[in-house]
């Protein structure tokens, strides 16, 4: 019986302790309002500008890490690289359409501290079309 209770014992001591569900939700998650954004028929030599929003939804601050394009013809600019919970943070684009022509995509990738998410993706398009002759 005490070999029993020494076994029991010992197992308990080296099973590892879930965390708390306090401790496990004092998390960051990141929302991206909107994910995606379509410009439409635009013309070439254009500068358009969208605005999004990040938003934390969890209980711990929200670091933005890094805010990338995959262009040149793209920028981001953040407001504030910490979101508390429950707050949000203007993130503003935009977009050079240059000598474009049909359609174009192009993302956004917002790196953070949210386990879940690390990387979100905005995806931004548009139908660059030349102006009608006169």
């Amino acid at each position: 019986m005490k070999a029993l209770v020494l076994a029991v014992l010992l197992l308990a001591r080296e099973t590892p302790v879930p965390p708390s569900p306090a401790a496990a939700a004092a998390l960051p998650r990141i929302e991206v309002e909107p994910t995606s954004f379509d410009f439409g028929r635009v013309v070439p030599q254009r500068t358009l500008h969208r605005q999004f929003s990040i938003r934390n939804f969890g209980s711990a601050d929200l670091d933005v890490e890094r805010v990338s394009t995959t262009c040149g013809c793209t920028a981001a600019l953040l407001d504030n690289k910490v979101v508390k919970p429950g707050g949000s943070a203007a993130l503003r684009v935009s977009f050079e359409t240059r000598n474009y022509s049909g359609k174009v995509t192009r993302s956004v990738l917002i790196k953070s501290n949210d386990p879940a998410r690390p990387t979100v993706e905005l995806k931004l398009e548009a139908t660059v079309t030349p102006e009608p002759k006169k």
